[in-house]
């Protein structure tokens, strides 16, 4: 049988909210944002923590449960198999917030205290002083991510040069060579996208405290002329923080879509 979102966090079917919640955040504790584990056990939450898509889950296992056949009976077809753990959802209608997205961003800022007075202990630096630039680098984070992931077609020099102000010179480069290509081609699509920061969260930091990354939850409108209205997507976002000379700067991005 092919696994079920239940599986993937390793809970029974009659787990609790609490306790899906909790196996969530054991699930992702030691991964990667980009791997591909994290993803699933985000999906995964996203099913179990609404209860309209679990209680369709749950339908959707007792079918593939087929009754025990009579005598002379003929056999039943097979099932058809599941998507396959890991393949985002179909997406249900409408663009509100999704409960469980607002459920992992409360879990990641819960654990983000944690994170500091570990770092804290760690480094042999007070508490305090830990908390406060993992803090101030999650709050240039998202500051910046807007600047740097939104543009218009009829502003795109004046749009780079305000993103390359939150940029550390080595990832301008790369930055550059990207806005490039979405230069060359906006101007003829009219495009405007436009970003929104949802919540954020700390993820992780380096052993002297000066390169933090944090998870960004986003949402991004795209309006281009061949559209009959702007198309929004969901985005988290790892935004690598690193600290020069007093500022916080963008060192890089690692975008998933959420939808």
């Amino acid at each position: 049988m092919t696994p079920s979102w239940y599986d993937v966090l390793g809970v029974e079917p009659t787990a609790s909210d609490a306790e899906i919640r909790a196996a969530w955040k054991t699930a992702i504790a030691d991964l990667d944002p980009t791997d591909g584990r994290f993803r699933s056990a985000n999906q995964a939450a996203e099913v179990l923590l609404d209860p309209a898509r679990r209680a369709a889950h749950d339908a959707e296992l007792a079918a593939v449960v087929p009754p025990e056949p009579g005598p002379g009976a003929e056999p039943e077809p097979e099932a058809e198999p599941e998507p396959a753990v890991g393949v985002e959802p179909a997406p249900s209608a409408g663009r509100s917030v999704p409960s469980w997205l607002l459920a992992v961003v409360a879990l990641l800022a819960a654990g983000s205290v944690a994170l500091a007075v570990w770092l804290a202990s760690d480094l042999g630096t007070s508490e305090d002083a830990v908390e406060d630039a993992a803090r101030t680098a999650q709050a240039r984070a998202e500051q910046a991510i807007v600047p740097v992931l939104s543009f218009s077609h009829e502003r795109l020099e004046e749009d780079r040069a305000t993103a390359r102000s939150y940029l550390t010179p080595s990832y301008r480069e790369e930055y550059d060579r990207l806005f490039d290509v979405i230069s060359d081609n906006a101007p003829s699509t009219e495009t405007v996208v436009t970003g929104r920061v949802l919540d954020s969260a700390l993820v992780r930091t380096d052993d002297d405290g000066t390169r933090v990354d944090v998870l960004v939850f986003l949402d991004r409108s795209t309006e281009r002329k061949d559209y009959e209205e702007p198309q929004t997507s969901y985005d988290q976002v790892t935004v690598t923080m690193v600290e020069r000379d007093g500022d916080w700067l963008v060192d890089g991005l690692d975008t998933t879509p959420l939808d």
